[in-house]
């Protein structure tokens, strides 16, 4: 039989796509827990449940025992939180005890899940595996994840873990709907009336996945693969969901310093409730910085094909339709 692989982080967006896809594949997986609702939505999927927490050491080595792969997706993602530090631990702490745990358990290989927001290029350029960091940050999880990522190479080589990054961009398809792509969202349901001048690059949450699959096999130790397979400006992007979808009305752009105005106020503001706030300086910060990433090397050396950025949109929408996140698409525009 087939040893079974680990997939830590299964219930979440990616994690939980990436596990549905190695089970389609008839691989045997099992998933690290850390609730009985997540054991029984993981269960029901057809993966075998173990329960732990990657800040446990000895239960992600004891889920880890007999396994061939470990795709480490677990982590935290969010910006404007009043306290960070739980989200800089786990992304970090979490991801050390993950190759911990691997050495311990003779793990042959780990795909890391880390982020496009590691490369940290400078404002202006494209963003590729190689890119010179710029040497500030833009938030606390941008930091986070170029520090985990650090750890985790410099962990692998003293332990002789082989492990292979993965650094996707934003992550956008069917079940996503945080994030990024509440701004998705805003603009098809005409509740972002000013957007400001920017670019981002996007991956289809399925190429992500197949992404992962393909650098356990194909990817270089040592290595990262950024998996980015669009590049838009905000004003291309309202365009093809105009196109696409129809839109109730369409954003105006505003100047840069409104943006920044505005994510200091809803800050200063959070703060005096003690919440977090849905804006704040270090997301406004990062919008304003734009992306460009390049996803080619993925292609080159992985084989991973991209899915036009059209059909993502497409399909993230109709996903978002029929939860009611969205209305259904004007007459016309939803299908090519």
């Amino acid at each position: 039989m087939t040893e079974p692989v680990l997939v830590t982080g299964g219930g979440g967006v990616v994690g939980e796509v990436l596990v549905r896809r190695l089970i389609a594949a008839g691989r045997p997986v099992r998933a690290l827990a850390r609730s009985e609702a997540s054991a029984g939505s993981l269960g029901a999927m057809g993966a075998e449940t173990v329960r732990g927490d990657v800040m446990d050491l000895g239960s992600l080595a004891e889920a880890m025992r007999g396994c061939s792969t470990v795709f480490h997706v677990a982590g935290m993602n969010a910006m404007c939180l009043r306290d960070p530090t739980p989200m800089i631990v786990t992304n970090v702490e979490g991801s050390a005890n993950a190759i911990r745990a691997a050495a311990e358990s003779g793990v042959g290989r780990v795909v890391y899940t880390s982020s496009s927001s590691a490369i940290g290029e400078a404002h202006g350029t494209v963003g590729r595996e190689d890119s010179p960091h710029r040497g500030s940050y833009l938030s606390a999880y941008e930091r986070s994840k170029r520090e985990a990522e650090r750890v985790v190479f410099g962990l692998a080589g003293e332990l002789g873990v082989e492990v292979v990054a993965v650094n996707p961009s934003s992550v956008q398809g069917a079940g996503r709907a945080t994030g990024s792509a509440r701004l998705l969202l805003g603009v098809v349901n005409g509740r972002l009336p000013l957007l400001v001048d920017t670019t981002i690059s996007l991956v289809d949450i399925d190429d992500c996945a197949e992404g992962h699959v393909l650098a356990e096999t194909r990817g270089t130790p040592g290595e990262r693969y950024l998996l980015s397979g669009a590049t838009l400006t905000t004003r291309e992007a309202v365009a093809l969901l105009e196109r696409i979808w129809g839109l109730p009305r369409r954003p105006r752009f505003a100047p840069a310093w409104v943006a920044s105005a505005g994510g200091r106020a809803a800050w200063a503001g959070a703060r005096l409730l003690r919440r977090d706030a849905p804006v704040c300086p270090e997301a406004v910060r990062t919008l304003l910085h734009g992306h460009r990433y390049d996803g080619s090397k993925a292609t080159r050396e992985l084989g991973l094909t991209y899915t036009p950025v059209e059909d993502t949109l497409r399909r993230t929408l109709e996903w978002c339709a029929e939860r009611g996140l969205v209305p259904p698409a004007r007459p016309g525009h939803a299908k090519p």
